[in-house]
């Protein structure tokens, strides 16, 4: 990994914050986050001491070479997966302050999440994909909200569509609207346009552009594509396990100039 150590450009403005706590207010914060596979000469440190704090309203890109950390970072603030030390937080709460049945609510209920495989039930239509969450939870459909949800993703004329009858644009869209219906405290995507062209991809992060702007959501999402970071509010950067940048309101072009300072 080569990281080169010219002057950082007027969007940057990235200060390493890796000891010490985030201030509150986050939908979901990592305060001194370690994560170690292995031990002894053979340990390799994913996470080596990682504090972010995810704002409120806003759409934040994960980017970073493949062995940065993104992942796992992304993997460990949402629940799935534990650190070695450190904490992790979604709403001020604690993750491991939570037993096993906590933890599922806390995941039902409060977190949101858009795979890269859409992950889909291919025996339900698209509008009982979308109602799986709250099915599965025994909480009562919104109708209100999922008009809404629905509308906002434009899939109100394919609801009854299975989704071996839909387009991967229109999976992935039933795939946000499922993500969004529950009223998620954050919205995680684990590469969400990875499987799609770039017109799909387009109107997929355009709908999470206007998830955050319009339904006040909270977006984070990792991804090695600089245009589809350029939808973001603002880019962490990760690099052997540690924050070593940060963007504000990115440009494809500036996110692939930042770039050239990292070996992808």
């Amino acid at each position: 990994m080569t990281i080169t150590t010219e002057p950082t450009t007027e969007t940057s403005t990235f200060a390493p914050p890796q000891t010490g706590a985030p201030a509150a207010g986050f939908a979901a914060s990592a305060t001194d986050a370690v994560k170690t596979y292995g031990r002894g000469d053979a340990a390799v440190h994913a996470l080596d001491g990682v504090t972010v704090g995810f704002e409120r309203n806003r759409f934040t890109a994960i980017m970073g070479p493949s062995g940065s950390g993104k992942s796992t970072l992304m993997q460990a603030v949402a629940g799935l997966d534990t650190l070695t030390s450190g904490s992790v937080a979604i709403g001020g709460v604690e993750l491991s302050s939570l037993n096993d049945k906590q933890l599922t609510r806390m995941r039902r209920d409060k977190i949101g999440f858009i795979f890269q495989s859409f992950n889909l039930v291919p025996t339900l239509t698209a509008r009982e994909n979308i109602l799986l969450p709250l099915d599965l939870a025994g909480r009562k459909v919104d109708r209100d909200w999922l008009d809404h949800v629905v509308s906002t993703v434009g899939m109100g004329e394919r609801l009854r569509h299975r989704p071996t009858e839909l387009s991967g644009g229109q999976q992935q869209r039933v795939a946000v609207a499922r993500a969004l219906v529950s009223r998620p405290e954050i919205v995680f995507g684990d590469e969400p346009t990875g499987n799609l062209d770039s017109r799909a991809g387009a109107e997929v992060l355009s709908f999470l552009r206007t998830a955050v702007r319009e339904l006040d959501q909270t977006v984070v999402m990792v991804t090695h594509d600089p245009i589809a970071a350029s939808y973001a509010d603002r880019i962490v950067f990760l690099a052997d396990g540690r924050i070593v940048d940060e963007m504000l309101s990115p440009t494809p072009d500036s996110v692939l100039d930042r770039m050239k300072r990292f070996e992808y």
